[in-house]
């Protein structure tokens, strides 16, 4: 039984090509960073004890916060820690550091929880087993099996949205769009998943997904604004299925709430095998971003508010509407308790 606290840690400087158009580093370029680090450690620990060898594949991503943009130059530190392990799952928290190397200044950037699945090398459909960590009091396992129900049940009800489609916006005529709308701003990314996009066992890996994510959620922000946009949090990302290399992935987002200074992006991953393509299209990933406008001086800028056209936009404003006070209700209490 291994020790609870085994730790990996990634580093390296931000580069130009890590910018979003503003010049800050892009929302999805950390999201793929995250998920590498967990991707890695959570491999190396399924793979600890003799037996079947596997890969471990990201299944789920809890809510994510950017609690401070990073910048070209700085340095991202990214440390991932196990710290739980079910049967077939393994539950990875990881924070980033940013570092100026000029200053010496870090600060905090993102805290994330991924949940990974070990798949065997040799039949895919094969989920290993987990080995156990050993945890440093009973509190710690009580506290990782109540993060484990919470999240199964979660995912439960995702499947259960999951018959909700976004139809692939190829050639909007925006012309004919109200401002302000639902159909306006919603907006779609057509990607062949190539190699590059890939992990040594050709399908893709999880953070290659959530940029593409990030970048369709960040489009249909700035179509809505007209301002400079970025990502202030990511709620739950589940992974229903994998996607293998050859596919068409159609990722779709549409404005679902707002709020007076913050607006929520559902978006959908949906994939299309080129080559088997009897086994036709499926729903792969789900998600619900969350942006801020900003001014010049990088200040919040008031929302406009979404104009809804029809029933279906209603209830899922309202729905939105249900997650961002829940989410306000434990970000208060969460300063209540550090108080």
């Amino acid at each position: 039984m291994l020790e609870m606290g085994s730790h990996h840690q990634l580093s390296r400087i931000m580069r130009p090509d890590d910018a979003n158009i503003v010049g800050n580093v892009h929302g999805g370029t950390i999201l793929k960073m995250i998920e590498e680090a967990g991707g890695i450690i959570s491999t190396r620990h399924c793979n600890s004890l003799p037996g079947d060898r596997c890969v471990a594949a990201l299944a789920r991503v809890e809510r994510t916060d950017f609690l401070h943009p990073m910048f070209i130059g700085e340095v991202a530190h990214v440390s991932a820690e196990i710290t739980y392990t079910s049967r077939h799952s393994v539950e990875v928290q990881v924070n980033v550091l940013s570092e100026n190397i000029l200053t010496g200044a870090k600060k905090v950037t993102n805290k994330a929880t991924l949940w990974y699945v070990p798949f065997c090398l040799q039949n895919v459909g094969k989920i290993i087993e987990v080995p156990p960590i050993e945890y440093s009091n009973p509190e710690q396992e009580e506290e990782g099996k109540k993060r484990y129900a919470a999240q199964k049940l979660d995912r439960l009800e995702t499947k259960e949205r999951n018959g909700d489609a976004i139809m692939p916006v190829l050639n909007p005529d925006r012309q004919t769009k109200e401002a302000y709308t639902v159909a306006f701003s919603q907006s779609s990314l057509i990607h062949l998943v190539g190699p590059s996009d890939c992990t040594l066992h050709s399908y893709v890996h999880g953070g290659v997904t959530m940029k593409l994510m990030d970048e369709v959620a960040g489009i249909v922000a700035a179509r809505h604004c007209k301002t400079n946009i970025v990502t202030a949090s990511v709620d739950a990302i589940n992974f229903h299925r994998k996607i293998k290399i050859g596919c068409v992935v159609s990722v779709s987002g549409r404005m679902t709430f707002t709020s007076n200074k913050s607006m929520e992006i559902e978006v959908i991953v949906d994939a299309d095998p080129l080559v088997d393509a009897e086994k036709g299209k499926f729903r792969a990933v789900t998600a619900f971003f969350t942006y801020i406008s900003l001014d010049k001086e990088g200040k919040p800028l008031a929302i406009p508010p979404l104009k809804l056209e029809n029933e279906e936009e209603h209830k899922r404003f309202e729905e939105g509407k249900a997650r961002y006070l829940q989410n306000k209700a434990k970000r208060l209490a969460e300063k209540e308790r550090q108080q």
